[in-house]
């Protein structure tokens, strides 16, 4: 199982820096990196609202999820 973090998609397609994405949202750079390259273990539902509202976007807009191929074969 593989849950998929779009903020760069999200963050194109409004035009909008990381930066400004870290300040509107109110997390440090560090912590939006870990997301944004997929190397989080979880996102609190009040991050990921924020994150929702400062791109204008749906929850599922930022979160894709791909199954593995491994898990196809059962």
């Amino acid at each position: 199982m593989a849950i998929i973090i779009n903020i760069d998609v999200m963050l194109a397609k409004r035009k909008m820096s990381v930066t400004e994405l870290s300040e509107k949202v109110g997390i440090t750079m560090a912590n939006l990196s870990i997301l944004k390259n997929g190397k989080a273990k979880a996102i609190r539902l009040t991050t990921l609202e924020a994150i929702c509202k400062a791109l204008e976007c749906q929850p599922g807009d930022v979160l894709e999820y791909r199954s593995d191929e491994a898990d196809t074969d059962v």
